[in-house]
């Protein structure tokens, strides 16, 4: 998955998509995820590192990130590109 380029992403976890004026706020853990996705990691590194960084289990992992991939794709934040 591809975050779109010219989406914005702060360290704060605030999301600006100049295309349509949309703004956004995540928490701390998708900002991370955020910011994986704009180094073009893969979603599997990006689960690796989350696994890493955080304690949750990898069903529950699997599940939320899915959920939220699902919402970027929803807001035209990203799409399908390195699985």
């Amino acid at each position: 998955m591809l975050l779109k380029k010219n989406i914005a992403v702060s360290s704060s976890g605030f999301i600006f998509n100049p295309s349509t004026g949309d703004s956004y706020t995540v928490n701390q853990i998708a900002s991370e995820i955020l910011e994986l996705l704009k180094e073009n990691k893969s979603i599997d590194e990006v689960k690796r590192e989350i696994l890493k960084n955080y304690e949750v289990d990898e069903k529950s992992l699997n599940e939320d990130l899915n959920d939220f991939l699902g919402h970027l794709r929803q807001l035209r934040l990203a799409e399908d590109g390195n699985a």
